[in-house]
């Protein structure tokens, strides 16, 4: 086993090693930044060379037809409203027939995607069609149904 005495040369000898190498790294340093705590002034980087300008096609002084055509066919998309409504079971069901004919035909849909297509075709049905369809319906409870 080693003693404690052993130890301690390895211990002075790398204590001295450290505090040589620190005092050869501060005779290295100019007396200035020794005696300072400011932090040092960062060293200015080589300016870059500038990039040539890329060169653009001359633009026409006056917009052509298609341009300003261009711009007034793109339109904002519309914001879209979120929100819930409450029907019968058997017109819920509809729903899923509805979106079964549209896969057999090779189209998928959604839901919302055929209750904006259903009011499409409402709009343009005459008043007294669409006054005729609206009273036909069942009348429903509105909120929440219960979990019964």
């Amino acid at each position: 086993m080693e003693t404690t005495a052993s130890k301690t040369p390895v211990k002075k000898t790398l204590q001295s090693a450290r505090s040589a190498a620190l005092k050869t790294a501060v005779k290295a340093e100019p007396a200035a930044k020794t005696k300072s705590k400011a932090p040092a002034p960062k060293t200015a980087k080589p300016a870059k060379p500038a990039k040539p300008a890329k060169k653009s096609a001359p633009t026409p002084a006056v917009k052509t037809d298609a341009s300003v055509e261009a711009k007034s066919k793109r339109q904002k998309k519309e914001k879209v409203v979120r929100d819930s409504f409450t029907m019968p079971k058997s017109e819920y069901a509809k729903l899923a027939s509805l979106k079964q004919k549209c896969l057999d035909a090779g189209v998928r849909v959604k839901k919302s995607e055929l209750l904006r297509a259903a009011l499409a075709m409402l709009d343009d049905v005459p008043p007294k069609r669409l006054l005729a369809a609206v009273n036909g319906l069942e009348a429903v409870k509105t909120g929440r149904p219960s979990n019964a």
